[in-house]
């Protein structure tokens, strides 16, 4: 009965960790569907500009204590969440969401890499090579991939993990207001693209619905679902469980958008994938960030 229990506790978290990605990656799939509209910046727009909003009612940022000591990290932070959205979003206008999300993973998994020091990291660093150089459009491998969404997925993974590091200075002063002051920061990057390349359209009744869908997509039901899980799961297993997110990326992109991925794709992801997971794995302490703005 115990053990039935202790499962079945465990069971629940996941299942919401499983949610979450799945919310997140539609909710790309739902910008990359506004992108003909707005395009990738005012989609990026939308998203940042109405999540700003919402974390702001529930996080209510205004009571945090902003010193000189801290707000430095708490820039960086938002300077990072706000390039990392915008260059993924570009990178989604002509590659794969699989592939982007993919290529992205190189940045938070080089973070986990350079703070460990193991052997056993160097299969993962191998994987890791294996499955960029089979991703980026390299000579004849993949050829078929645009290089300018290629470079843009892999400067949002950059700034991903940049992202990372500013996160956690910051959210040591901040605790969870950080992501709502984060988010206004990278709003305010966002806005000025969105507004110079959508214009008026920003502010249309009829692509509002889609605008909100993208912010609760991508932001508000996937934090919260993290949340839960990052409280009641074990580090290692919330890490190894976010390492799906790729397939789940592809998965998402193959359903809602249509786009198929070649097997050699298929083989670079799952090696990505194998890389991120057994970096948690092996590693002592694992340190796990939400993925709240992938």
């Amino acid at each position: 009965m115990r053990s039935w229990l202790s499962t079945s506790t465990r069971a629940v978290p996941i299942g919401l960790m499983i949610v979450a990605m799945l919310s997140v990656q539609t909710g790309a799939s739902v910008a990359k569907s506004l992108f003909p509209l707005v395009g990738a910046q005012g989609a990026t727009t939308f998203r940042l500009a109405l999540s700003a909003l919402m974390m702001a009612v529930i996080w209510r940022p205004w009571k945090a204590r902003i010193t000189r000591a801290n707000v430095g990290p708490l820039i960086g932070y938002g300077l990072c969440l706000g390039g990392m959205n915008m260059l993924f979003y570009l990178a989604l206008r002509t590659i794969p969401l699989g592939v982007a999300v993919a290529i992205e993973f190189i940045g938070p998994l080089t973070v986990a890499l350079v703070q460990s020091r193991k052997a056993a990291d160097f299969i993962w660093v191998a994987l890791a090579v294996i499955g960029l150089v089979l991703l980026l459009p390299l000579g004849h491998v993949s050829k078929g991939l645009d290089l300018l969404g290629a470079g843009c997925a892999l400067l949002a993974g950059g700034f991903w993990g940049l992202y990372i590091v500013f996160g956690q200075k910051a959210g040591a002063a901040h605790g969870g207001r950080t992501v709502a002051l984060g988010t206004m920061i990278g709003a305010l990057i966002a806005i000025p693209f969105g507004v110079a390349h959508a214009g008026a359209a920003l502010l249309s009744p009829a692509l509002l619905p889609l605008g909100l869908a993208v912010a609760v997509l991508s932001s508000a039901v996937p934090y919260s679902l993290e949340m839960v899980g990052l409280q009641r799961l074990p580090t290692r297993t919330f890490g190894i469980l976010m390492s799906l997110e790729p397939a789940v990326g592809a998965l998402s992109g193959f359903l809602i958008l249509g786009e198929r991925l070649t097997p050699l794709q298929l083989l670079a992801i799952a090696a990505v994938m194998a890389a991120s997971a057994g970096s948690v794995a092996t590693s002592r302490d694992p340190k796990v960030e939400p993925e709240l703005m992938t």
